[in-house]
């Protein structure tokens, strides 16, 4: 069942998605609705779990699961279907975690590691490059460990 955001603890699981590509404004509130009727639907053994979502920079799916216990596999599977139909819809990419997300100026950038390092090499990043990790499990981790310096996340291995 949807739930306002705010309202989420802050040891709920996320799941972030990065969109390769820039969601326009026109496609936000089909994808809203997309995202509530699903949530809306969502189970953990046979009962609703609270939930929420935010749309982030307009590049970032971002879901939140309240559980006092593990989110089972089927749980997941459920969110993994639903993000390939989404996927599909908006002819994107979301579930590629094989990428660089990252701030250039006030525009988010999206990269496969390959650019990204092609970025390093050329200077285009360093590692004060703001980075979005986006395997944060919680919800506090979200908030004060997704934006942050290159040098402070794995991509700073990259850097030599």
């Amino acid at each position: 069942m949807p739930s306002d955001y705010s309202q989420m603890s802050e040891n709920c699981k996320v799941w972030i998605f990065p969109s390769k590509r820039k969601i326009h404004s026109t496609e936000i509130e089909n994808i809203e609705n997309r995202i509530r009727e699903f949530l809306s639907n969502w189970e953990k053994n046979n009962e609703k779990l609270e939930a929420s979502f935010v749309l982030k920079y307009n590049r970032f799916i971002v879901i939140l699961a309240e559980s006092d216990t593990f989110i089972s596999t089927q749980t997941t599977n459920q969110l993994i279907t639903f993000i390939i139909e989404l996927e599909s819809e908006l002819e994107t990419e979301l579930m590629d975690k094989m990428n660089a997300c990252f701030k250039q100026g006030d525009y988010v950038q999206y990269k496969d590691l390959k650019e990204f390092r092609k970025l390093i090499k050329d200077k285009g990043v360093n590692k004060k490059t703001i980075v979005f990790d986006n395997l944060v499990s919680t919800k506090m981790e979200l908030e004060e460990h997704w934006e942050i310096p290159a040098s402070e996340s794995w991509y700073g291995n990259l850097f030599k």
